[in-house]
């Protein structure tokens, strides 16, 4: 399936006016952190592009979002024609990317299948590779190169818990890449980080699937994804200031999670 760009976008997408010379992708955008990474940029300034597969999926987006794409980031030539297409509306300035693909299953070990395994480490470390390389080579063949970017991970990235095998070995995939990433690209100018999500997003999905268990928590016992998102922005403005103090890793979790 070849990229598909959706037919809405704002008006103010159109490549020439000045405040589009820096873009921030986000590739996984829910309507959790994905949608409160592309306010946050937005206000930032930044030519906002974001990826999911479904065409149309990003409709809840379209007041705010400047280029949607419908792409399955598992596909080679779908991902790398996402970011020419996105490089052409921000003048080849990509500053930021987000890898936000969650991908998170659930199931007994005697009961998760190879196709279960395999697709869980397609989506979420898989992907990741694939979108992490495209940004990468967006980012260090500019003149002088440089940008930030971000894997989403999870309290999977850092133990294996049970009925969590094949999340486990995805996000923990994702979280070797990123720092075999970091390392090579630092030096070159290009900050790659990995933030740790230890607890429940709010989302409709979450607020759906878990009414009586958030009903009975506190208020502050659920992650708010603005406040993740002042995280990115947090880390990408690290990479603005200079070349002396990055973080790599950053964990959040609400003051009351247990670990």
């Amino acid at each position: 399936m070849s990229v598909i760009k959706c037919s809405s976008r704002s008006k103010s997408s159109s490549p020439n006016q000045k405040n589009q010379k820096k873009g921030a992708l986000i590739v996984g955008a829910g309507e959790g952190i994905g949608q409160a990474l592309v306010k946050r940029f937005k206000e930032e300034g930044y030519v906002t592009g974001a990826a999911r597969r479904s065409p149309g999926g990003l409709d809840f987006l379209k007041d705010t979002l400047d280029v949607p794409f419908a792409v399955d980031a598992r596909k080679e030539e779908d991902v790398q024609k996402m970011f020419e297409e996105f490089g052409e509306y921000c003048d080849g300035n990509i500053e930021v990317c987000v890898f936000n693909i969650g991908a998170n299953i659930k199931f007994p070990i005697l009961e998760t299948t190879k196709r279960k395994f395999e697709k869980c480490w397609e989506m979420a470390c898989l992907s990741g590779f694939l979108v992490g390389r495209e940004a990468a080579r967006s980012m260090t063949e500019k003149a002088e190169p440089s940008g930030t970017i971000i894997f989403t991970g999870a309290t999977a990235s850092m133990r294996g818990g049970s009925g969590f095998s094949a999340f486990s070995v995805a996000k923990g995939g994702l979280r070797q890449l990123s720092q075999s990433m970091a390392r090579e690209l630092g030096p070159k100018g290009v900050h790659v980080a990995h933030v740790v999500i230890d607890g429940a997003v709010d989302s409709p999905f979450i607020r759906t699937h878990f009414k009586d268990l958030i009903a009975k928590a506190p208020s502050h016992a659920i992650v708010d994804p603005h406040d993740v998102a002042e995280a990115y922005v947090f880390l990408h403005n690290q990479t603005r200031r200079g070349r002396s103090c990055w973080t790599h890793e950053m964990d959040l979790r609400p003051s009351v999670e247990k670990w």
